[in-house]
């Protein structure tokens, strides 16, 4: 028997999801529900931008910190080699 006429005698296969008029008949919210829900997102991003704002100054104070003690330990070198270039004894 012929497989391709065995399944158009079958008919459709039963969808196994939502239809596209689930999609258009689900509840929606109001524009005042719209306008609360954006309120709150907005309340909830202030206090990561707060939360952020704050790790960074950390970041840049320990940065700073890092810097001031990479930048101290080179000028002791780079003297000595001003030293040794020039021959100058200090």
């Amino acid at each position: 028997m012929n497989p391709i006429a065995m399944a158009r005698s079958r008919g459709p296969a039963p969808s196994s999801g939502p239809t596209i008029q689930d999609y258009l008949n689900r509840p929606r919210p109001t524009w005042e529900e719209v306008k609360e829900q954006l309120e709150k997102k907005k309340k909830g991003s202030k206090a990561l931008a707060e939360f952020e704002e704050r790790m960074n100054e950390n970041w840049k104070k320990e940065l700073e910190k890092h810097r001031e003690k990479l930048l101290g330990g080179s000028e002791s070198t780079s003297r000595k080699k001003e030293v040794r270039v020039f021959g100058v004894f200090m």
